[in-house]
């Protein structure tokens, strides 16, 4: 269920199909982001999940799964 919001949220942002956004795509170099992008996707993530994902953590978020798994410690 996450995997799948995430997917759509990072979509949108960075203006793909949801099937180009595939767990195991990197942000940097499969996905075309750069940092104000991830910035926008992690605050979308954030507003969507009701969380707030501390910022030591986001160095760890290369892909999108990723991102789906740093939401599960901070739920």
């Amino acid at each position: 269920m996450e995997l799948e919001k995430i997917r759509e949220i990072v979509a949108k942002v960075l203006n793909l199909n949801v099937e180009d956004v595939t767990p195991d795509k990197s942000f940097g170099e499969d996905l075309d982001a750069d940092s104000l992008d991830i910035a926008e996707i992690i605050i979308a993530i954030e507003d969507e999940f009701g969380v707030s994902i501390p910022d030591e953590a986001l160095e760890k978020v290369v892909t999108v799964q990723d991102a789906c798994d740093l939401l599960k410690t901070v739920e």
